[in-house]
């Protein structure tokens, strides 16, 4: 579906990462991209506010301010000033869970005086795992306050989601708990920075943040008893009480950019703002997801997607398996989210745990050489390694996620001996992330969940044919790569093109911009009984030290 010519326009859309945000310029005719651009938010990358060790991960607000600003100014600059000019919208998504306390007027404690350096008083990124013990007193209370379960849709609360978060700073704070009017999660925030309403009584809060962090439901008509939350610390209620109900969908129109915005992005008057998500919820979108496709992020951790309409789901509690919520994908539907805790940060740690005597003693040629070397090396020894004498491993290095959820599960490696190889742990390790997947993959399909066809975007299914290679013959079934190398990026451009009226609604923007495949991984049938057996050593490696 193309726009006449007559009505040619450009939507931006940003992506805020882990580490920095990217930044697209769409062109809304044929969805082709005009320019790209990225930038590192310069406190993180010089390793402020972290506390790995501890689980702690903290971002600045003034980080996202200034490289949004940095890579909307690039992105457009390539563009050119014509494509600028004709700017209709931008939206954005971000890391989540990831809140920060506000003040009244929604500005992040981290921007008011005396919170400056708080970590307490920045964003959590989703990663921070420090509230373990405060989402354990969550699930006891919420998941039966009065014969209602809060958790039903979603399974055990989890310490990376928001209202642990809140409960475990309020508790180590006073100065914050006093000052925090309200919490708002990172995609919010920016949405309300850029249409000028940061107010949380009444700024946009989106359906995906709400639905799957903050378990709001129209079976309890919002968010939990704000008396449930208080139970366990009235800094809880504050937070609910403060919260509003502008809950909607991503790609809904949540205003006009203000002047503030349109000013330091160079943009003009009249561009519409559109609603947002999470970044990994915005790639699924941005792959194509449709009823019966299954889409995964696969990045640093590993999110699975699908969307089906709340009437044909299974009556039966399938939160074990996955977590649902309304409207958090695509409007109208059920959006349905499972994943695993550790991915891409699984062969990370392998990297950094083998590159380790040169950070110690090498120079920084030296470790920026074996550092690039490393994972090819690694590749090109474990993909002739037989899969039949492979080590069996687990993915639970940051916890298990789906299914069955548990923080305090941890990753093993089982067989080794003195003639273990590096290339052999590599192996391993694949491998287990591969069966984490199958085994969220057989619990969604085992609850009636059919899943036709599954895309894959992110980083590694983009970079990796190994890694995309034993996921296909893990599974059994072929495996689809989004031609998009910047999927989630794509997906906020989608809701800035629905929310400028662009296009009718969010699925006519999505046919319209949404890229195809690139690749293909189809399943090695001469392998099956070699990985059967690999797998059935991961699950029992897995019941053994559960």
């Amino acid at each position: 579906m193309e726009m006449p010519t007559s009505e040619r326009g450009y939507v931006l859309g940003a992506d805020f990462g882990s580490d920095s945000v990217r930044a697209v310029v769409v062109d809304l005719t044929d969805g082709s991209m005009c320019a790209e651009a990225v930038c590192t938010y310069p406190r993180w990358i010089n390793g402020l506010y972290q506390l790995p060790e501890e689980g702690i991960f903290r971002q600045h607000p003034a980080d996202y301010l200034e490289a949004l600003e940095t890579v909307a100014a690039e992105a457009l600059g390539k563009a050119g000033d014509r494509v600028r000019k004709a700017v209709r919208g931008i939206a954005v998504d971000t890391t989540g869970s990831t809140p920060c306390p506000v003040d009244r007027a929604g500005t992040p404690l981290a921007l008011t005086r005396g919170f400056e350096e708080d970590t307490g008083a920045m964003f959590h990124l989703w990663k921070d795992h420090a509230a373990v013990n405060e989402a354990e007193e969550i699930n006891r209370v919420l998941s039966d306050w009065h014969g209602l379960d809060y958790t039903k849709y979603q399974g055990v609360y989890s310490s990376e989601w928001y209202w642990a978060k809140i409960l475990r700073t309020s508790r180590l704070s006073e100065k914050i708990r006093e000052a925090a009017f309200s919490w708002v999660e990172h995609c919010d925030w920016i949405t309300g920075e850029l249409a000028g309403n940061t107010d949380p009584l009444t700024m946009y809060r989106c359906s995906c943040a709400a639905g799957h962090k903050a378990l709001w439901h129209s079976e309890w008509d919002g968010l939990p008893d704000a008396e449930c939350l208080g139970s366990l610390d009235p800094a809880l209620k504050k937070a609910a009480l403060n919260f509003g109900r502008n809950v909607k969908p991503a790609g809904t129109k949540v205003g006009m950019l203000c002047k503030k915005w349109a000013e330091r992005l160079g943009l003009p008057a009249g561009v519409a703002v559109g609603g947002c998500s999470f970044d990994a919820h915005a790639g699924a979108v941005g792959a194509g997801v449709r009823e019966r496709i299954l889409v995964a992020n696969l990045g640093t951790s590993a999110v699975d997607m699908m969307i089906e309409r709340a009437e044909r789901l299974p009556t039966r509690q399938m939160a074990y398996a996955c977590g649902m919520a309304e409207d958090s994908i695509l409007p109208g539907y059920m959006g349905i989210e499972a994943g695993q805790s550790a991915f891409g940060d699984v062969y990370a740690w392998l990297k950094r745990f083998l590159i380790w005597p040169s950070e110690q003693f090498g120079d920084e040629k030296t470790k920026r050489e074996l550092s690039e070397k490393l994972l090819g090396e690694l590749t090109r020894q474990a993909e002739a390694l037989d899969i039949g004498s492979a080590l069996p491993a687990l993915d639970w290095f940051n916890g298990r996620r789906y299914p069955y959820a548990d923080e305090s599960a941890r990753g093993a490696i089982a067989g080794l001996s003195l003639g273990t190889e590096p290339p052999q742990v590599f192996q391993s390790l694949v491998l287990a992330t591969a069966f984490g997947w199958k085994r969220i993959i057989d619990s969604l399909s085992r609850e009636g969940l059919a899943i036709e066809t599954i895309i894959a975007v992110g980083g590694i299914a983009q970079k990796s044919p190994y890694v995309m290679q034993t996921m296909a013959d893990a599974l059994e079934r072929p495996i689809y790569v989004s031609a998009s190398a910047q999927a989630c990026a794509r997906g906020a451009a989608v809701f800035a093109a629905a929310a400028c009226g662009a296009y009718s609604d969010i699925f006519a923007a999505q046919e319209a911009i949404c890229e195809g495949y690139v690749s293909e991984y189809v399943p090695n049938t001469a392998r099956k009984r070699s990985y059967a057996e690999a797998f059935r050593r991961y699950c029992r490696l897995g019941e053994s030290v559960r």
